[in-house]
């Protein structure tokens, strides 16, 4: 750990963290690719297509996330078990309704933003720049993700006001 100048002890609490935001990627990759495959009705297309670039991306942070907590000099959990153990967020049956998703999503973006922050909160105890600035770009990509969602899920009748 010397070469990264960082206290093992001080990063141990931020690699627990990091283990649990980990297992929150997995179920919310898992759950997005539900949701890919069982989408039906009018929002086929569009939501689709979306949950695929959702679920494209959260791979990609599950890997950047266990390759942080390597480069820590720790091991990332691995396993589907453990995953299910330690995570905020909880499987979803598949028999939802396009409207059902995206707000089953949108809880778990607040679960997962709530556990970023915790990860930048210890990160920033133990002086570790790297893991702040990995997960911070995470937050500003799930807050603006999470506001289309919304949004999409808003009725824009009750939503938008007259302009006179």
């Amino acid at each position: 750990m010397e070469y990264l100048n960082l206290n093992k002890e001080k990063i141990s609490t931020t690699v627990e963290e990091l283990n649990v935001l980990l297992a929150d990627y997995h179920l919310y990759y898992q759950k997005l690719r539900n949701f890919h495959w069982n989408i039906i009705g009018k929002s086929f297309f569009d939501l689709h297509q979306k949950f695929e670039e959702m679920y494209d991306d959260a791979v990609l942070k599950i890997d950047e996330i266990a390759e942080r907590i390597l480069t820590l000099r720790y091991q990332p959990t691995s396993n589907l078990s453990d995953y299910l153990k330690l995570s905020n967020l909880e499987e979803s049956k598949s028999e939802l309704t396009d409207e059902e998703m995206v707000k089953t999503l949108l809880k778990d973006h607040g679960k997962i933003l709530n556990q970023l922050r915790k990860v930048v909160e210890v990160a920033d105890k133990a002086e570790d720049e790297g893991t702040i600035d990995l997960i911070g770009a995470y937050i500003r990509e799930l807050e603006k993700t999470s506001w289309m969602l919304d949004a999409w899920v808003m009725k824009t009748k009750d939503n938008h006001k007259e302009i006179k």
